[in-house]
This record gives structure tokens, C-alpha cells and sequence, in this order.
């Protein structure tokens, strides 16, 4: 495989998507001539930095690979850590580059957008002689099971809530709704609240609230989530970021609270669980949710959402209709991916069905053994095996856990079989270091509302 005079050769390729060519892979040999070397640093909330030293070929015949290059470096920063500023050093025919594709009208424009709303701050790209040294604030939380805590978890199809006195469990409940599809924000709102009460319920008092939800939260402020898609932007600063913040204390008064994107409170879970740290939990669902809790038991602050991390370098990649971009992880490792891979191995789905209706047809013949089900979950199998080494140089994790609708059943494990034989194969350097996993009981008997429960320090 050959791409911008860069040729990249893979032992393993998915049958069903052969020109997949993996963006780790791509960079190692892009590396191998690069001498010029280049610093990007990207700024977000509180002065923290992220700060990465590589290096381009600098001249006129590889400026295409290059620039392709160094623009997937920083979008990975950018969805991986945050940021609003991009600082560069060493090549100003590259920082020109990147204010040419981030800006409004440009190719990532919606990274641009994005990132400028969820850090409330304008993005910009500037050339320094030296970019910025890395700083992180990363914070213990979670972990605390004392007194009488409510735990609520909140997905794009059903809501969970539990109540959780001293670490046992005593209720949960989950009701399906629709938050994607409703633009009131009292659908939410009243949601929420009628979540809290019946877990209050069941308990003589509430000491502390943490809150599971998928978005960017800053401070426990929603700065941008799919659950509230469909609210107008004029009422959104009103109404959304704050939502949790007013439910809480509307119902409750003034007791410690904590809301968390819902991929940390899955690594959380699966540190509880496990009972050690360096945990990349990764859900497959609706979308591909991500959370890393640190060696040291922390939540970084970090953004984690690898669904928009770039994976692929094939140029005909699939395209996510939301951030217009190809290549990143939510067409690989989520319903659509199983959904983007069923007809190329002869299985027709009813374009009348939902995504997650068309995922349990698929499913179903995964558990009669049907081989044209078992070559999708092999060809993501593929896919993980190649990126879990990438979001290894990433994160450096010690364990992956690997959750969600997609990993259930036979097709599931399937997936792990295949990845791990990857990792084995073409990065035997990885292998020893980090163990992918599927949750066991322990992990379900956790969960994700319990250990959305132990988020808040009681007062």
C-alpha cells in the first residue's frame, strides 16, 4: 500500500476492507525519512498543554505527506487531550498549512468550531521558536462508597440510576427515552430529576450525586453533548450547561456533586473492578465511547473522545456524517462500523431498521455462526488489533476494556480473539505490555451508575 510516495506494509488486513491502512503504520514509515524537525503544542483550560516533538521531510516533493502528516498529529491532540491553541515550531510552511485547513470554511472546520465553543475561546494556530512544555492537572475522584449516593448514568437510549448505600447497591432502575430527537431541554431536564427522586426513594437521605453522561464536561458544566443534538443554540448556554448542576441541586439542595464524561466513569468501573490502574476503556455502541483513568487512579481532564481520533489513511476511508471527516474510530469501532462492513459480506440489512435494530440482526446470525457475520466481527477485529498498538503510543495503558452492545456475544469475542492475534503478530513489542479485555461479572456487578455514585467526596 502506497500513499503520498509513503509505502506501508501490514501482515494482517480486514477481508472485508482491504485498502484499510492503519494510521500508526502509515506514520512509523512517513518517520522513517523525516529529518526536519518540527514541535506542535496544543493549549486547553487552565493553561494546561499538551506538547509533541516530531519531525517532516521539509522538501517540495513530500509537502503533501507532510502536511497530511502533521494535520493528523494535531487533530489526534485535539480530540484526544483538548485544546483551542495550536502552537509550531521549526517550519513556518507548516504552521501556514494548519491555519489554512483550521478556520472557518476550511477543511476541518468543524474541529475549529468545535473546540473554539467547548473551551469558550477562539482557535487559533501560531508559530513560536519553541512551543510550550506539556502540563497536565490530573484529579483523583471516585472510589468513594460511604453513605447514601446516587449514581446516574445517562445514554442516548436509556437512562440508569442507582442507589448505593455504603457500596452495596439497594436500587436501580433503567427507562428508556429520547434525548437525541427532543429539542426542549425540560424533556431532559425532567428526566434527570425524575431519575434522582426514585433513587432518592429508596434511601433515608442523600449525602452525594455523580452523574455518567456522554459529552465534554468542564467543571461539571456540559460544553457540548449528542444527548442535547436537537436543542437550539440560542437555548443551549441558557438551559444544557448547567442541566445536571440545576437538576442536582434543584432536587437535592446543596450536596456534593460530580458530573464526568461517561468513558472516565467506565475506566473508573473497570479500576474498581480490577482493582488497579492505567485503564482505556473503550465502549462500543451508538458511537465510540472513551475514558482513561491514569497510574495513579486519576481522571486527566483529557477529552478522550477517540471516535473523531483518525485511525485510517486509505483515502476512500468512510466518512462520519456529523464531523465530515474520514478515518476516525466511530466508523470502526461502533454500530456503523458492523453496519458498513454487513453488505460487503453478502448480508442484507432493512434499510427500514435503526442502527441498533440493524446491529442485532446482524447479531443474530453472528450466534447461529453464520460465516459472513463472523467476517465483519473479524474484519474489526483487524481494526482493533492495529489501533489498541496506536492507542497504546497514545496512552501507554496497562489494560483495555473493551465495552458496549457491540462487544456483547459470540461476535464480541470474536473481536478480542482476532485483535489480540494482531498485536501478537505485527506488534509483539505492545503484546507483553497491555491486556485487552472483556468486563467480567465483577465489572457488571460494579457497573456503570455505581461507579458513578462514588464520584463525589462526601462534605
Amino acid at each position: 500500500m502506497n500513499r503520498f510516495g509513503i509505502d506501508v506494509e501490514l501482515k494482517n488486513v480486514p477481508a472485508l476492507d482491504p485498502d484499510f491502512m492503519p494510521l500508526m503504520r502509515f506514520n512509523r514509515a512517513f518517520l522513517e525519512g523525516a529529518k526536519k524537525p518540527v514541535g506542535i503544542a496544543v493549549e486547553r483550560a487552565d493553561g494546561q498543554m499538551a506538547s509533541y516533538h516530531t519531525f517532516i521531510h521539509g522538501t517540495p516533493e513530500m509537502k503533501e505527506a507532510d502536511c497530511y502528516y502533521i494535520e493528523r498529529i494535531v487533530k489526534t491532540i485535539l480530540w484526544m487531550k483538548g485544546g483551542f491553541k495550536v502552537y509550531v515550531s521549526g517550519d513556518e510552511g507548516t504552521c501556514e498549512y494548519l491555519k489554512s485547513v483550521y478556520y472557518a470554511g476550511g477543511q476541518q472546520e468543524f474541529d475549529w468550531d468545535y473546540m473554539a465553543s467547548v473551551f469558550e475561546h477562539p482557535f487559533e494556530v501560531v508559530l513560536v521558536d519553541e512551543i510550550p512544555q506539556a502540563k497536565d492537572a490530573p484529579k483523583a475522584i471516585g472510589g468513594h462508597l460511604e453513605g447514601c449516593r446516587i449514581g446516574f448514568d445517562a445514554g442516548g437510549s436509556d437512562r440508569k440510576v442507582s442507589a448505593v448505600i455504603d457500596g452495596e447497591t439497594v436500587y436501580s432502575e433503567e427507562v428508556v427515552w429520547f434525548p437525541k430527537t427532543n429539542s426542549d431541554p425540560d424533556y431532559h431536564y425532567n428526566g434527570i430529576v425524575a431519575a434522582l427522586k426514585s433513587a432518592a426513594e429508596h434511601m433515608p437521605r442523600v449525602d452525594a450525586v455523580g452523574v455518567s453522561s456522554a459529552g465534554v464536561f468542564i467543571n461539571n458544566r456540559t460544553m457540548n453533548a449528542s444527548l442535547f443534538l436537537k436543542v437550539p443554540k440560542e437555548i443551549y448556554d441558557e438551559k444544557v450547561k448547567d442541566i445536571y448542576i440545576r437538576a442536582i441541586q434543584d432536587t437535592f439542595g446543596d450536596v456534593p456533586y460530580c458530573v464526568i464524561n461517561d468513558g472516565d466513569v467506565s475506566a473508573l468501573a473497570g479500576a474498581m473492578s480490577l482493582n488497579d490502574n492505567s485503564v482505556l476503556g473503550i465502549a462500543m455502541g451508538t458511537s465510540e465511547a472513551v475514558g482513561y483513568v491514569d497510574e495513579e487512579g486519576r481522571i486527566t481532564g483529557w477529552l478522550n473522545e477517540l471516535a473523531f481520533v483518525p485511525v485510517d489513511a486509505q483515502p476512500d476511508a468512510m466518512r462520519d456524517e456529523w464531523s465530515n471527516d474520514i478515518g476516525c474510530g466511530v466508523k470502526y469501532f461502533s454500530q456503523d462500523g458492523v453496519i458498513k462492513l454487513a453488505p460487503r459480506a453478502g448480508i442484507e440489512l432493512d434499510e427500514s431498521l435503526s442502527p441498533a435494530e440493524k446491529l442485532k440482526a446482524v447479531q443474530a446470525l453472528m450466534a447461529e455462526d453464520d460465516p459472513r457475520a463472523a467476517q465483519v466481527y473479524e474484519s474489526i477485529g483487524v481494526y482493533l488489533g492495529h489501533t489498541l498498538a496506536y492507542y497504546y503510543e497514545l496512552y501507554g495503558c496497562r489494560h483495555v476494556l473493551l465495552l458496549g452492545r457491540v462487544m456483547s456475544g459470540k461476535g464480541g469475542d470474536l473481536i478480542l480473539e482476532t485483535a489480540k492475534k494482531v498485536l501478537a503478530d505485527e506488534y509483539p513489542e505492545v503484546g507483553d505490555k497491555m491486556v485487552p479485555e472483556l468486563p467480567d461479572e465483577k465489572f457488571r456487578r460494579v457497573g456503570q451508575s455505581m461507579a458513578a455514585a462514588s464520584l463525589p467526596e462526601n462534605k
